[in-house]
């Protein structure tokens, strides 16, 4: 239901101070650590490569020649009046704070809604005037033959026809010729079997519940139908389009990786086919119309890794939290010990063919994929920016050789399948333009003002060219991260989700946090990443060519530093701070059809339950931040999507609350006391119909 009382800004505003005494009431819980990553956070960083400081870096040769081309970058790019140009000057890549003016009284367009006010209601909260229902919930069957989800009967053939658990990444995509029908697709990202199954014994998983999980990891195709007069959802069932695809579907693996020696197995020799998708994050809609789909944390899932890559990726020396080893031999690495090599890759997913095997495309390199989003270039030809989510890891992107063919033919749709696996695959530098010493990890600005550099994509491999010296192109994309070790990559605090603005090209990074910057032996702050025990996140804003963003280099500046306003370490793009909603660890983003970025968060630490929040990029009001939802006790806000007349949310694992069990809910949503609670996704609308923000 919609929001009984929203309160008005200034109310928002009173309760900043109370959130403020609080810094950890609303961060992440153990349980989510041990389910979610298999508790990453209280392991040793993976990364103990020692790559420079990135203001420092400037005085090699390499960062050199990083900081011209940057700079030619923006200089192109003003020259032709191109949105992406970050500065007025070459050598300067923040603009001049622009001025504020009154405006409308009402916000941003798209943003016009009374912010909702930070809270710990066990519910979908939303904004005054809208309404919303839950899409679908986890275990609703849609394919045929699919039981009703019973939690106390449930089975593994059940499960492969019901729709996974913990939804993450969401796309809706047109259904041509059924009207007012549209086509979703989901991630599954992990499970939690203490709130799936009564009486569960995680030292002693039945192999009925490890084969339910199994079949709830994955992806869900399910078409939807619209209510005409309002922004409600509903799933079709049993539509020929639905589909479940889980950790037993077969997926082919495509790429100038594929068939590799690292890759293949005893069940699988040729190194081409794969058994399963784990871990699904985020994700992208690529304009041929196909998804994109992000394993991340794929290490937990495998037992008794003991190789220096697999420390490298965070896979432990012992047994696994789920056991998944004791009932299927692939996931204990003393006996199949590449089989943890054919996860951690994007998969590319037709939604529109159900009997397409996915594919795991080798070319975009293999790391803890948090989303990968493409755009094309001027000629036509797709650019992939992907996260690594991990600390101190880096960011990606891939530039594809071919150009995509526009229609929908058979022949363009079979030449745009092969677009992502061909091209060169890329890791950014970043180049600060203050001196270290102006950068003291508290977060205060520079002397000029602003958090700001230039930067380098760093080519790792074309095809079967490497460029990383001491490493082959399968050892590129197999193990990605050694390769940006080697070339001296920028560690960044948890690179999340990567969404290039449809208006603009402008690139934004989610950074969610990073509490180990600064540590003893660990990476210090630098300009990218001024704040030393980061627990609040920032975004970073990156600008390329607009003709051309396969060129390898870039401007950039932190758009967000977020946080309570009132910490004097935070920043909103120079909006006035005292006129937006507090926010922190920022994890999804996603464009609005008026260029505004939204925003969804991920362990929250500001004492109030995690949300959606919108910002304009452009404009008077760029920085202009504002609530918009948010999610029930435990909970985690995925897959954002912003429609004219509809938003749409993933409430990822609700109840997620250290102690909690089937027997001890910490939540009752969505379907209220004496329920299991249930991951869903969410619609929202206004009540009168109209367009959102408007």
């Amino acid at each position: 239901m919609s929001a009984q009382c929203a309160p008005e800004e200034d109310e928002v505003r009173k309760l900043l101070p109370l959130l403020s005494t609080n810094p950890h009431g609303g961060g992440r819980s153990a349980l989510t650590c041990r389910y979610r990553c298999g508790d990453a956070c209280f392991h040793e960083v993976p990364n103990t490569s020692d790559n420079e400081y990135v203001g420092d870096v400037i005085a090699g040769a390499l960062s050199r020649r990083s900081a011209l081309r940057a700079a030619a970058v923006v200089t192109v790019a003003s020259a032709a009046g191109g949105a992406l140009a970050l500065s007025a000057a070459p050598e300067a890549v923040a603009a001049r704070p622009e001025k504020h003016g009154h405006g409308k009284a009402d916000g941003a367009r798209g943003l016009r809604f009374t912010p909702v006010a930070p809270n710990t209601a066990d519910q979908v909260t939303v904004p005054s005037g809208y309404s919303q229902n839950v899409v679908i919930r986890w275990g609703e069957p849609i394919l045929r033959g699919a039981p009703a989800f019973d939690s106390e009967k449930q089975t593994a053939k059940a499960q492969a026809g019901q729709f996974g658990y913990n939804n993450d990444f969401l796309s809706l995509l047109p259904l041509r010729g059924e009207h007012g029908r549209q086509v979703l697709v989901a991630n599954h990202e992990y499970t939690d079997e203490v709130l799936m199954f009564r009486g569960y014994d995680a030292a002693n998983p039945t192999r009925e519940q490890v084969e339910i999980a199994w079949a709830a990891h994955g992806l869900s195709v399910v078409v939807v139908q619209e209510e005409h007069r309002t922004g409600k959802l509903t799933p079709v069932g049993r539509h020929y389009l639905n589909r479940r695809l889980h950790t037993t579907s077969e997926f082919r693996v495509t790429g100038p990786a594929a068939g590799s020696a690292l890759l293949r197995t005893s069940a699988d020799p040729t190194g081409r086919k794969v058994l399963g998708t784990l871990n699904n994050c985020a994700g992208g809609t690529t304009p041929w119309g196909t998804t994109l789909h992000g394993e991340e944390n794929f290490n937990q899932y495998f037992a008794n890794g003991s190789s220096a890559t697999d420390k490298r990726y965070g896979v432990g020396t012992g047994a696994t939290e789920r056991k998944w080893e004791r009932f299927d031999k692939r996931f204990d690495l003393k006996q199949e010990p590449n089989e943890v090599h054919r996860f951690g890759w994007v998969v590319e997913l037709d939604p529109y063919d159900p009997e397409s095997t996915p594919r795991k495309r080798t070319a975009l390199g293999r790391f803890k994929h948090e989303a990968a989003q493409p755009r094309l270039t001027a000629d036509g030809r797709p650019v992939v920016y992907m996260g690594d989510d991990e600390r101190f890891d880096y960011f990606y992107k891939f530039v594809s050789s071919k150009r995509m063919k526009k229609g929908t033919s058979r022949a363009a749709r079979e030449h745009n399948l092969t677009l992502l696996d061909e091209g060169t695959l890329y890791v950014a530098k970043l180049t600060g333009d203050s001196p270290a010493a102006e950068i003291d990890g508290t977060g205060k600005h520079p002397n000029d003002g602003e958090f700001d550099g230039s930067g380098v994509w760093i080519p790792l491999a074309t095809g079967d060219v490497s460029h990383v010296p001491g490493m082959t192109a399968e050892e590129v994309y197999v193990f990605t991260r050694l390769a940006g070790d080697k070339v001296g990559a920028t560690k960044m605090d948890r690179p999340e989700d990567v969404e290039p603005s449809p208006r603009t090209g402008r690139v934004y990074v989610a950074l969610t946090n990073n509490t180990d910057r600064g540590k003893a032996g660990k990476a210090p702050a630098d300009e990218a990443n001024p704040r030393n025990l980061n627990k609040h996140g920032q975004v970073l804003e990156l600008a390329e060519n607009w003709d051309d963003p396969s060129s390898d280099g870039f401007a950039w500046r932190l758009f967000l530093v977020a946080g309570d306003p009132n910490d004097p370490a935070t920043y909103f793009a120079g909006y006035p701070k005292e006129k937006v909603s507090p926010i922190s660890c920022p994890d999804n983003v996603a464009f609005d059809p008026h260029g505004n970025l939204w925003i969804s968060t991920d362990g929250a630490q500001l004492g109030s339950h995690d949300g959606l929040f919108g910002v304009a990029t452009q404009g008077e009001r760029r920085g202009e931040l504002k609530q918009f939802l948010t999610v029930p006790k435990g909970a985690e806000t995925c897959g954002p999507i912003i429609q004219d007349r509809r938003v749409l949310v993933a409430v990822q694992h609700p109840g997620e609350v250290d102690g909690a069990s089937v027997e001890k809910p910490a939540s009752v949503w969505p379907d209220g006391p004496g329920r299991i609670v249930r991951p869903s996704v969410v619609a929202v609308w206004r009540t009168d119909g109209r367009d959102i923000g408007l």
